[in-house]
């Protein structure tokens, strides 16, 4: 039964560098309309975070939305990832407790569904690393157990 089981491990962990590139370009992808839509007109985004009582909107609003942008390139490139998970699991936490939490958790109420699912995705990052398909493994030899 034992050997069963590690087979079985083996075969699960085939895919898992492929999974981790899906992971790094689809939050890449989700990241590029909230980005865009920050940058877009970033004194906007200041006034809406100061509705939201967010410390210092203006340079909040500029720090945000450069992580943001910044973290969508290096994710699809896997370069930095597991900073940039870190950087942007902070955004996400800022997003769900001062946007979403009051809203409960469908996304269909504009809930903390959708930040969550990013924040849990961002900290697979942040453990694992960017797996094979990445600069991270190409320079540094980071984000690959093998």
């Amino acid at each position: 039964m034992k050997d069963l089981l590690g087979e079985v491990g083996v075969l699960f962990s085939y895919p898992k560098n492929l999974i981790l590139l899906g992971i790094r370009w689809i939050l890449a992808y989700g990241f590029i309309m909230p980005a865009l839509l920050k940058l877009n007109d970033m004194s906007e985004t200041a006034k809406w975070f100061e509705t939201m009582s967010i410390p210092f909107p203006l340079f909040t609003s500029y720090l945000v939305s450069g992580i943001e942008a910044l973290g969508i390139v290096l994710l699809i490139l896997g370069l930095f990832t597991r900073y940039v998970a870190v950087l942007l699991s902070f955004v996400m936490i800022g997003a769900i407790f001062f946007v979403h939490i009051g809203h409960g958790f469908s996304v269909a109420d504009n809930g903390v569904e959708i930040p969550l699912y990013y924040l849990l995705f961002l900290m697979n990052l942040s453990s694992f690393g960017a797996g094979k398909y990445s600069l991270d493994r190409a320079i540094f030899k980071d984000g690959c157990d093998e």
